[in-house]
Protein backbone atom coordinates (compact mmCIF):
# COMPACT_ATOMS: atom_id res chain seq x y z
CA UNK A 1 0.00 0.00 0.00
CA UNK A 2 1.39 2.95 -1.14
CA UNK A 3 1.32 6.92 0.72
CA UNK A 4 -1.28 7.84 -1.21
CA UNK A 5 -3.67 4.61 -0.99
CA UNK A 6 -2.68 5.24 3.00
CA UNK A 7 -3.66 8.65 2.83
CA UNK A 8 -6.88 7.53 0.48
CA UNK A 9 -8.21 5.19 3.78
CA UNK A 10 -7.64 7.78 6.27
CA UNK A 11 -9.31 10.98 4.19
CA UNK A 12 -12.08 8.05 3.77
CA UNK A 13 -12.73 7.11 7.99
CA UNK A 14 -12.56 11.31 8.12
CA UNK A 15 -14.93 11.53 5.16
CA UNK A 16 -14.89 15.44 4.81
CA UNK A 17 -18.19 15.42 2.62
CA UNK A 18 -19.99 13.18 5.05
CA UNK A 19 -19.50 15.42 7.92
CA UNK A 20 -19.59 18.67 6.18
CA UNK A 21 -23.19 17.81 4.53
CA UNK A 22 -24.51 16.31 8.16
CA UNK A 23 -23.18 19.31 10.47
CA UNK A 24 -23.92 22.42 8.14
CA UNK A 25 -27.41 23.15 9.37
CA UNK A 26 -27.10 21.95 12.77
CA UNK A 27 -24.04 24.37 13.12
CA UNK A 28 -25.50 27.22 11.42
CA UNK A 29 -28.44 26.76 13.56
CA UNK A 30 -26.89 26.81 16.68
CA UNK A 31 -23.93 29.47 16.35
CA UNK A 32 -24.34 30.65 13.04
CA UNK A 33 -21.48 31.06 10.14
CA UNK A 34 -18.83 31.43 13.23
CA UNK A 35 -19.48 27.60 13.53
CA UNK A 36 -17.24 27.03 10.81
CA UNK A 37 -14.31 28.01 13.22
CA UNK A 38 -14.89 24.89 15.00
CA UNK A 39 -12.94 23.04 11.88
CA UNK A 40 -10.00 25.10 12.89
CA UNK A 41 -9.71 24.44 16.79
CA UNK A 42 -10.74 20.78 16.18
CA UNK A 43 -8.44 20.48 13.34
CA UNK A 44 -5.36 21.86 15.56
CA UNK A 45 -6.22 20.13 18.23
CA UNK A 46 -6.11 16.68 16.75
CA UNK A 47 -3.01 17.03 14.54
CA UNK A 48 -1.19 16.94 17.90
CA UNK A 49 -3.14 13.63 18.93
CA UNK A 50 -1.58 12.50 14.97
CA UNK A 51 1.79 13.60 15.86
CA UNK A 52 1.66 11.53 18.68
CA UNK A 53 -0.03 8.55 17.57
CA UNK A 54 3.01 9.04 14.48
CA UNK A 55 5.75 8.75 17.00
CA UNK A 56 3.99 5.63 18.19
CA UNK A 57 3.57 3.44 15.06
CA UNK A 58 6.75 4.49 13.66
CA UNK A 59 8.59 2.43 16.69
CA UNK A 60 5.36 -0.18 16.14
CA UNK A 61 4.54 -0.51 12.56
CA UNK A 62 2.23 -3.58 13.38
CA UNK A 63 -1.68 -4.06 12.62
CA UNK A 64 -3.90 -3.59 14.94
CA UNK A 65 -4.11 0.11 15.55
CA UNK A 66 -5.04 1.61 18.80
CA UNK A 67 -5.05 -1.92 20.29
CA UNK A 68 -1.29 -2.61 20.29
CA UNK A 69 -0.49 0.92 21.09
CA UNK A 70 -1.94 1.15 23.90
CA UNK A 71 -0.88 -2.71 24.70
CA UNK A 72 2.50 -1.88 23.55
CA UNK A 73 2.65 1.45 25.98
CA UNK A 74 0.86 0.29 29.24
CA UNK A 75 -0.46 -3.55 29.62
CA UNK A 76 -2.69 -5.80 27.76
CA UNK A 77 -5.98 -4.79 30.50
CA UNK A 78 -5.72 -1.46 29.45
CA UNK A 79 -5.34 -2.11 25.87
CA UNK A 80 -8.72 -4.25 26.12
CA UNK A 81 -10.58 -1.85 27.90
CA UNK A 82 -9.80 0.72 25.21
CA UNK A 83 -10.38 -1.23 22.52
CA UNK A 84 -14.56 -2.02 24.24
CA UNK A 85 -14.64 2.11 24.52
CA UNK A 86 -13.71 2.12 20.69
CA UNK A 87 -16.06 -0.62 19.29
CA UNK A 88 -18.54 0.74 20.77
CA UNK A 89 -18.12 4.03 19.15
CA UNK A 90 -17.50 2.27 15.59
CA UNK A 91 -20.96 0.65 16.07
CA UNK A 92 -22.25 3.83 17.35
CA UNK A 93 -20.79 5.49 13.86
CA UNK A 94 -22.36 3.32 11.27
CA UNK A 95 -25.82 3.91 12.68
CA UNK A 96 -25.33 7.83 12.67
CA UNK A 97 -23.65 7.81 9.80
CA UNK A 98 -26.54 6.43 7.83
CA UNK A 99 -29.13 8.53 9.76
CA UNK A 100 -27.32 11.21 9.13
CA UNK A 101 -27.39 10.01 4.96
CA UNK A 102 -31.08 9.29 4.91
CA UNK A 103 -31.85 12.55 4.22
CA UNK A 104 -30.25 12.84 1.11
CA UNK A 105 -32.15 9.67 0.41
CA UNK A 106 -35.27 11.21 0.70
CA UNK A 107 -34.08 14.39 -1.47
CA UNK A 108 -32.82 12.57 -4.63
CA UNK A 109 -36.31 10.84 -4.89
CA UNK A 110 -38.22 13.73 -3.90
CA UNK A 111 -36.99 16.82 -4.19
CA UNK A 112 -39.02 18.81 -6.86
CA UNK A 113 -37.15 22.12 -8.46
CA UNK A 114 -39.49 24.07 -6.06
CA UNK A 115 -38.47 22.33 -3.14
CA UNK A 116 -34.75 20.66 -3.48
CA UNK A 117 -34.76 20.29 0.39
CA UNK A 118 -37.47 18.17 1.67
CA UNK A 119 -38.68 17.17 5.40
CA UNK A 120 -38.36 13.50 6.57
CA UNK A 121 -40.19 11.71 9.20
CA UNK A 122 -38.55 9.69 11.85
CA UNK A 123 -39.92 6.84 10.79
CA UNK A 124 -39.10 7.35 6.65
CA UNK A 125 -35.30 8.50 8.22
CA UNK A 126 -34.94 4.91 10.30
CA UNK A 127 -36.62 3.09 7.19
CA UNK A 128 -33.98 4.42 4.67
CA UNK A 129 -30.88 4.18 7.17
CA UNK A 130 -31.84 0.47 7.83
CA UNK A 131 -31.57 -0.05 4.32
CA UNK A 132 -28.37 1.85 4.02
CA UNK A 133 -26.81 -0.59 6.77
CA UNK A 134 -28.42 -3.65 4.86
CA UNK A 135 -27.19 -2.69 1.27
CA UNK A 136 -23.62 -2.25 3.22
CA UNK A 137 -23.62 -5.09 4.71
CA UNK A 138 -24.67 -7.48 1.57
CA UNK A 139 -21.72 -6.09 -0.27
CA UNK A 140 -19.54 -6.15 2.86
CA UNK A 141 -20.12 -10.34 2.59
CA UNK A 142 -19.39 -10.82 -0.59
CA UNK A 143 -15.57 -10.02 0.14
CA UNK A 144 -12.24 -6.98 0.22
CA UNK A 145 -13.04 -6.50 -3.48
CA UNK A 146 -15.89 -4.87 -3.25
CA UNK A 147 -15.13 -3.01 -0.44
CA UNK A 148 -11.73 -1.59 -2.18
CA UNK A 149 -13.98 -1.05 -5.37
CA UNK A 150 -16.55 1.05 -3.66
CA UNK A 151 -14.20 2.89 -1.10
CA UNK A 152 -12.42 3.90 -4.33
CA UNK A 153 -16.09 5.39 -5.72
CA UNK A 154 -16.25 6.97 -2.39
CA UNK A 155 -12.79 8.82 -2.50
CA UNK A 156 -13.62 10.05 -5.57
CA UNK A 157 -16.98 10.94 -4.26
CA UNK A 158 -15.29 12.68 -1.32
CA UNK A 159 -12.81 14.70 -3.84
CA UNK A 160 -15.65 16.06 -6.66
CA UNK A 161 -18.31 16.55 -3.78
CA UNK A 162 -15.72 18.67 -0.79
CA UNK A 163 -13.05 20.56 -2.99
CA UNK A 164 -14.74 20.58 -6.83
CA UNK A 165 -17.79 21.88 -5.74
CA UNK A 166 -16.43 23.76 -2.78
CA UNK A 167 -14.44 25.56 -5.00
CA UNK A 168 -17.38 26.22 -7.57
CA UNK A 169 -19.22 27.98 -5.09
CA UNK A 170 -16.53 30.01 -3.66
CA UNK A 171 -15.67 31.14 -7.11
CA UNK A 172 -18.97 31.53 -9.14
CA UNK A 173 -21.90 31.67 -6.65
CA UNK A 174 -21.02 33.71 -4.01
CA UNK A 175 -24.08 35.90 -2.57
CA UNK A 176 -22.36 36.69 0.64
CA UNK A 177 -19.28 38.49 2.12
CA UNK A 178 -16.57 36.95 4.33
CA UNK A 179 -18.15 38.98 6.69
CA UNK A 180 -20.69 36.74 7.77
CA UNK A 181 -17.94 34.19 9.25
CA UNK A 182 -17.78 36.83 12.19
CA UNK A 183 -21.71 37.54 12.53
CA UNK A 184 -23.20 35.27 14.83
CA UNK A 185 -27.25 36.26 13.65
CA UNK A 186 -29.07 36.75 16.32
CA UNK A 187 -28.03 33.26 18.06
CA UNK A 188 -26.47 34.38 21.35
CA UNK A 189 -28.45 32.82 23.67
CA UNK A 190 -29.56 35.54 26.09
CA UNK A 191 -26.89 37.78 25.09
CA UNK A 192 -24.10 34.93 25.82
CA UNK A 193 -22.83 33.97 22.43
CA UNK A 194 -19.90 30.87 24.19
CA UNK A 195 -23.03 28.70 25.03
CA UNK A 196 -24.13 28.82 21.35
CA UNK A 197 -20.68 28.43 20.05
CA UNK A 198 -19.76 25.56 22.37
CA UNK A 199 -22.78 23.37 21.19
CA UNK A 200 -21.87 23.69 17.57
CA UNK A 201 -18.57 22.21 18.47
CA UNK A 202 -19.82 18.92 16.53
CA UNK A 203 -19.21 20.75 13.67
CA UNK A 204 -15.55 20.37 13.95
CA UNK A 205 -15.60 17.18 16.35
CA UNK A 206 -17.64 14.63 14.28
CA UNK A 207 -15.33 15.20 11.56
CA UNK A 208 -11.86 15.02 12.29
CA UNK A 209 -11.31 11.77 13.29
CA UNK A 210 -10.44 8.53 11.32
CA UNK A 211 -7.16 9.61 10.55
CA UNK A 212 -5.79 6.06 13.06
CA UNK A 213 -7.13 4.05 10.29
CA UNK A 214 -3.57 4.35 8.32
CA UNK A 215 -2.19 2.94 10.94
CA UNK A 216 -4.40 -0.12 12.09
CA UNK A 217 -2.74 -1.88 8.06
CA UNK A 218 0.77 -1.06 8.93
CA UNK A 219 2.12 -4.07 7.91
CA UNK A 220 0.76 -3.57 4.01
CA UNK A 221 2.85 -0.06 3.96
CA UNK A 222 6.39 0.13 2.82
CA UNK A 223 8.80 1.82 5.06
CA UNK A 224 5.50 2.18 7.58
CA UNK A 225 7.58 4.03 10.73
CA UNK A 226 7.68 6.90 7.54
CA UNK A 227 4.96 6.60 5.41
CA UNK A 228 2.31 6.49 8.33
CA UNK A 229 2.87 9.10 10.27
CA UNK A 230 3.01 11.52 6.78
CA UNK A 231 -0.18 9.86 5.96
CA UNK A 232 -1.79 10.49 9.54
CA UNK A 233 -0.59 14.13 9.56
CA UNK A 234 -1.99 14.98 5.79
CA UNK A 235 -5.18 13.03 7.01
CA UNK A 236 -5.59 15.75 8.87
CA UNK A 237 -4.04 18.65 7.10
CA UNK A 238 -5.84 18.04 3.94
CA UNK A 239 -9.59 16.49 5.58
CA UNK A 240 -9.68 19.61 7.52
CA UNK A 241 -8.89 22.26 4.45
CA UNK A 242 -11.07 20.64 2.55
CA UNK A 243 -13.67 20.75 4.70
CA UNK A 244 -12.77 24.42 5.24
CA UNK A 245 -13.80 24.91 1.63
CA UNK A 246 -16.81 23.18 1.19
CA UNK A 247 -18.12 24.92 4.55
CA UNK A 248 -17.55 28.38 3.50
CA UNK A 249 -18.31 27.58 0.29
CA UNK A 250 -22.05 26.62 1.34
CA UNK A 251 -22.13 29.53 3.50
CA UNK A 252 -21.29 32.14 1.19
CA UNK A 253 -23.27 30.52 -1.72
CA UNK A 254 -26.64 30.42 0.28
CA UNK A 255 -28.78 32.92 -0.94
CA UNK A 256 -30.97 32.94 2.32
CA UNK A 257 -28.75 32.71 5.07
CA UNK A 258 -30.49 33.95 7.86
CA UNK A 259 -33.54 31.73 6.77
CA UNK A 260 -30.83 28.91 7.41
CA UNK A 261 -29.47 29.96 10.53
CA UNK A 262 -33.13 30.74 11.81
CA UNK A 263 -33.88 26.95 11.09
CA UNK A 264 -36.66 27.37 8.49
CA UNK A 265 -35.36 25.76 5.90
CA UNK A 266 -35.43 21.96 5.86
CA UNK A 267 -32.31 20.67 4.64
CA UNK A 268 -29.75 23.49 2.94
CA UNK A 269 -27.53 21.90 0.90
CA UNK A 270 -29.80 20.93 -1.75
CA UNK A 271 -31.58 23.82 -1.48
CA UNK A 272 -27.83 25.99 -1.97
CA UNK A 273 -27.27 23.56 -4.56
CA UNK A 274 -30.75 23.68 -6.97
CA UNK A 275 -30.34 27.56 -6.15
CA UNK A 276 -26.90 27.38 -7.92
CA UNK A 277 -25.96 24.58 -10.11
CA UNK A 278 -29.93 23.70 -11.01
CA UNK A 279 -31.95 20.99 -10.30
CA UNK A 280 -29.93 18.01 -12.63
CA UNK A 281 -26.85 19.67 -10.98
CA UNK A 282 -28.15 18.84 -7.56
CA UNK A 283 -29.93 15.20 -8.45
CA UNK A 284 -25.71 14.30 -9.91
CA UNK A 285 -24.39 16.04 -6.01
CA UNK A 286 -26.64 14.10 -4.22
CA UNK A 287 -26.08 10.60 -5.95
CA UNK A 288 -22.38 11.44 -5.36
CA UNK A 289 -23.17 12.44 -1.91
CA UNK A 290 -24.45 8.81 -1.07
CA UNK A 291 -21.98 7.04 -3.02
CA UNK A 292 -19.51 8.76 -0.31
CA UNK A 293 -21.75 7.89 2.81
CA UNK A 294 -22.09 4.29 1.43
CA UNK A 295 -18.57 4.00 1.28
CA UNK A 296 -18.38 5.50 4.77
CA UNK A 297 -20.74 2.95 6.33
CA UNK A 298 -19.17 0.16 4.56
CA UNK A 299 -15.90 1.10 5.58
CA UNK A 300 -17.05 1.53 9.49
CA UNK A 301 -19.06 -1.89 9.14
CA UNK A 302 -15.94 -3.77 7.97
CA UNK A 303 -13.55 -2.01 10.63
CA UNK A 304 -15.53 -3.10 13.24
CA UNK A 305 -16.13 -6.38 12.24
CA UNK A 306 -12.54 -6.79 11.61
CA UNK A 307 -11.58 -5.61 15.13
CA UNK A 308 -14.73 -7.91 16.35
CA UNK A 309 -13.07 -10.98 14.66
CA UNK A 310 -9.59 -10.04 16.01
CA UNK A 311 -10.84 -9.67 19.79
CA UNK A 312 -13.01 -13.20 19.32
CA UNK A 313 -10.20 -15.26 17.98
CA UNK A 314 -8.15 -14.25 21.13
CA UNK A 315 -11.48 -15.06 23.41
CA UNK A 316 -11.55 -12.05 24.37
CA UNK A 317 -15.77 -11.30 25.38
CA UNK A 318 -19.07 -13.70 25.39
CA UNK A 319 -19.94 -16.04 22.85
CA UNK A 320 -16.49 -14.88 21.07
CA UNK A 321 -16.56 -18.61 19.29
CA UNK A 322 -19.36 -17.47 17.32
CA UNK A 323 -17.33 -14.37 15.69
CA UNK A 324 -14.43 -16.19 15.34
CA UNK A 325 -15.27 -17.65 11.86
CA UNK A 326 -14.46 -16.40 8.86
CA UNK A 327 -16.88 -17.34 5.28
CA UNK A 328 -15.46 -19.96 3.01
CA UNK A 329 -15.99 -17.76 -0.03
CA UNK A 330 -14.32 -14.07 0.58
CA UNK A 331 -13.04 -15.03 4.16
CA UNK A 332 -15.15 -12.16 5.47
CA UNK A 333 -16.58 -12.55 9.24
CA UNK A 334 -20.17 -12.37 8.59
CA UNK A 335 -21.07 -13.07 11.94
CA UNK A 336 -19.13 -10.15 13.08
CA UNK A 337 -20.20 -8.31 10.52
CA UNK A 338 -24.09 -8.80 11.28
CA UNK A 339 -23.31 -8.88 14.84
CA UNK A 340 -22.51 -5.05 15.01
CA UNK A 341 -25.01 -4.34 12.09
CA UNK A 342 -27.46 -6.19 14.91
CA UNK A 343 -26.54 -3.20 17.39
CA UNK A 344 -26.44 -0.44 15.10
CA UNK A 345 -29.87 -1.39 14.05
CA UNK A 346 -31.02 -1.38 17.58
CA UNK A 347 -29.61 2.24 17.52
CA UNK A 348 -31.65 3.05 14.63
CA UNK A 349 -34.67 1.90 16.30
CA UNK A 350 -33.60 4.17 20.00
CA UNK A 351 -33.50 7.54 17.50
CA UNK A 352 -36.83 6.79 15.89
CA UNK A 353 -38.53 5.93 19.54
CA UNK A 354 -36.61 9.30 20.29
CA UNK A 355 -37.28 11.69 18.06
CA UNK A 356 -34.32 14.58 17.55
CA UNK A 357 -31.81 12.58 19.38
CA UNK A 358 -29.41 11.75 16.77
CA UNK A 359 -27.03 14.85 17.42
CA UNK A 360 -26.55 14.32 20.77
CA UNK A 361 -26.31 10.15 20.24
CA UNK A 362 -23.57 10.79 17.58
CA UNK A 363 -21.96 13.02 20.60
CA UNK A 364 -21.88 9.92 22.43
CA UNK A 365 -20.13 8.13 19.56
CA UNK A 366 -17.43 10.92 20.32
CA UNK A 367 -17.36 10.63 23.62
CA UNK A 368 -16.53 7.27 23.29
CA UNK A 369 -13.80 7.94 20.24
CA UNK A 370 -11.99 10.98 22.31
CA UNK A 371 -11.56 8.70 25.26
CA UNK A 372 -10.04 5.73 23.65
CA UNK A 373 -8.08 8.39 21.43
CA UNK A 374 -6.98 10.11 25.00
CA UNK A 375 -6.01 6.41 26.81
CA UNK A 376 -3.44 6.33 23.84
CA UNK A 377 -2.20 10.31 25.36
CA UNK A 378 -2.00 8.97 28.10
CA UNK A 379 -0.32 6.00 27.66
CA UNK A 380 2.23 7.65 26.07
CA UNK A 381 2.64 10.11 28.48
CA UNK A 382 3.17 7.74 30.81
CA UNK A 383 5.64 5.63 28.76
CA UNK A 384 7.60 9.32 28.62
CA UNK A 385 7.57 9.45 32.25
CA UNK A 386 9.41 5.83 32.66
CA UNK A 387 12.15 7.07 29.93
CA UNK A 388 10.50 6.11 26.72
CA UNK A 389 12.08 8.16 24.03
CA UNK A 390 10.19 7.05 20.68
CA UNK A 391 12.58 4.92 18.15
CA UNK A 392 10.92 5.24 15.41
CA UNK A 393 12.16 6.39 11.91
CA UNK A 394 9.64 9.64 13.06
CA UNK A 395 10.18 11.56 16.05
CA UNK A 396 9.30 14.94 17.27
CA UNK A 397 12.66 15.00 19.97
CA UNK A 398 12.77 17.08 22.35
CA UNK A 399 9.10 18.89 21.12
CA UNK A 400 7.45 15.67 22.10
CA UNK A 401 6.57 16.29 25.64
CA UNK A 402 5.02 19.25 24.66
CA UNK A 403 3.38 17.84 22.06
CA UNK A 404 1.96 14.95 24.00
CA UNK A 405 0.93 17.47 26.74
CA UNK A 406 -1.06 19.59 24.09
CA UNK A 407 -2.84 16.19 22.86
CA UNK A 408 -3.67 15.51 26.69
CA UNK A 409 -4.78 19.00 26.81
CA UNK A 410 -7.07 19.59 24.48
CA UNK A 411 -8.74 16.32 24.24
CA UNK A 412 -9.81 16.37 27.91
CA UNK A 413 -11.05 19.86 27.16
CA UNK A 414 -12.64 17.84 23.62
CA UNK A 415 -14.29 15.17 26.25
CA UNK A 416 -15.56 18.23 28.95
CA UNK A 417 -17.31 19.58 25.83
CA UNK A 418 -18.57 16.85 24.61
CA UNK A 419 -19.87 15.63 28.29
CA UNK A 420 -21.96 18.46 28.66
CA UNK A 421 -25.71 17.93 28.77
CA UNK A 422 -27.89 19.35 26.22
CA UNK A 423 -28.99 22.93 26.18
CA UNK A 424 -32.58 22.29 26.06
CA UNK A 425 -34.22 22.14 29.43
CA UNK A 426 -37.59 20.16 27.82
CA UNK A 427 -35.86 16.91 27.64
CA UNK A 428 -35.49 14.37 30.32
CA UNK A 429 -32.39 14.35 32.47
CA UNK A 430 -31.42 10.71 31.08
CA UNK A 431 -31.77 12.54 27.11
CA UNK A 432 -30.10 15.59 28.46
CA UNK A 433 -26.91 13.73 29.69
CA UNK A 434 -27.03 10.97 26.48
CA UNK A 435 -23.75 10.96 25.95
CA UNK A 436 -22.19 10.83 29.38
CA UNK A 437 -24.69 8.27 30.19
CA UNK A 438 -23.95 5.99 27.27
CA UNK A 439 -20.26 6.26 27.63
CA UNK A 440 -21.03 5.05 31.81
CA UNK A 441 -22.87 2.28 30.59
CA UNK A 442 -19.93 1.22 27.84
CA UNK A 443 -17.35 1.63 30.68
CA UNK A 444 -19.00 -0.46 33.35
CA UNK A 445 -20.03 -3.31 31.58
CA UNK A 446 -16.52 -3.38 30.17
CA UNK A 447 -14.91 -3.28 33.36
CA UNK A 448 -17.22 -5.45 35.18
CA UNK A 449 -16.76 -8.44 32.08
CA UNK A 450 -13.01 -7.49 32.18
CA UNK A 451 -12.98 -8.14 36.38
CA UNK A 452 -14.97 -11.11 36.10
CA UNK A 453 -13.47 -12.77 33.00
CA UNK A 454 -10.36 -11.25 32.94
CA UNK A 455 -10.13 -11.75 29.11
CA UNK A 456 -7.14 -10.07 28.59
CA UNK A 457 -5.21 -12.63 30.11
CA UNK A 458 -5.90 -14.76 26.90
CA UNK A 459 -3.10 -13.32 24.96
CA UNK A 460 0.54 -13.56 25.30
CA UNK A 461 1.02 -11.31 23.11
CA UNK A 462 4.47 -8.66 24.45
CA UNK A 463 2.95 -5.49 26.56
CA UNK A 464 4.64 -2.16 28.55
CA UNK A 465 7.75 -2.97 26.68
CA UNK A 466 7.78 0.69 24.71
CA UNK A 467 11.01 1.77 26.76
CA UNK A 468 12.83 -1.57 25.92
CA UNK A 469 11.59 -2.00 22.64
CA UNK A 470 13.28 1.68 21.38
CA UNK A 471 16.46 0.94 23.73
CA UNK A 472 16.96 -2.20 21.54
CA UNK A 473 15.89 -0.44 18.03
CA UNK A 474 18.88 2.04 19.07
CA UNK A 475 21.22 -0.37 19.89
CA UNK A 476 20.28 -1.87 17.01
CA UNK A 477 20.93 1.43 14.53
CA UNK A 478 23.98 1.87 16.31
CA UNK A 479 25.26 -1.21 15.16
CA UNK A 480 23.65 -0.93 11.13
CA UNK A 481 25.77 2.69 11.26
CA UNK A 482 28.90 1.34 12.33
CA UNK A 483 28.11 -1.57 10.16
CA UNK A 484 27.12 -0.02 6.97
CA UNK A 485 24.47 -2.17 6.43
CA UNK A 486 21.46 -0.64 6.95
CA UNK A 487 19.70 2.85 7.36
CA UNK A 488 19.84 4.73 10.86
CA UNK A 489 16.42 4.61 12.24
CA UNK A 490 15.41 1.70 10.16
CA UNK A 491 12.65 -0.44 11.78
CA UNK A 492 13.92 -3.80 12.56
CA UNK A 493 10.40 -6.25 12.28
CA UNK A 494 12.05 -8.62 14.62
CA UNK A 495 12.88 -6.12 17.49
CA UNK A 496 9.50 -4.89 17.40
CA UNK A 497 7.44 -7.82 17.71
CA UNK A 498 10.39 -10.20 19.18
CA UNK A 499 10.56 -9.26 22.52
CA UNK A 500 8.71 -11.52 25.15
CA UNK A 501 5.80 -10.35 27.08
CA UNK A 502 6.64 -9.64 30.85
Amino acid sequence: MSLWSNLALGFLYLSPLVSVVAMLAQGLATAGPPSMFWILIVGAGQLLVALVFGEIVAQYPIAGGLYQWARRLWNGQYAWILSWIYLACVIVAIATTAMFGSSFVANLFTGTRESAGVPVTPGLSALIAGAMLLVGLLLNMTGTKTLSRIAGAGLAAELIGVIAVGLYLLVFERHNDLSVFFDTMGTALDGDYSTAFVGAALVGILMVYGFEACGEVAEEVPNPGRQIPRAMILTVVVGCSSALLSFAGYVLAAPNLVEIVNGNVADPIPAILNDSIGFIGTKIFLVIALTSFLACVMGQQASSSRLVYSFARDNMFPGAHIFAKLSQKGHVPVCALVGVNALSALLLLFVYLVPDSLYRVAGGQMLAGYVAFQMVVVAALRARMKGWKPAGAFSLGRWGWIVNLGALAYGIFACVILSLPSSNESLGLLDRWIALVGLSVVVVTGLLYMYIAKPHRNSTAPEGDAVEVANAMRRSAGVARAGGTSRPGKVDAGTVRGLPAR
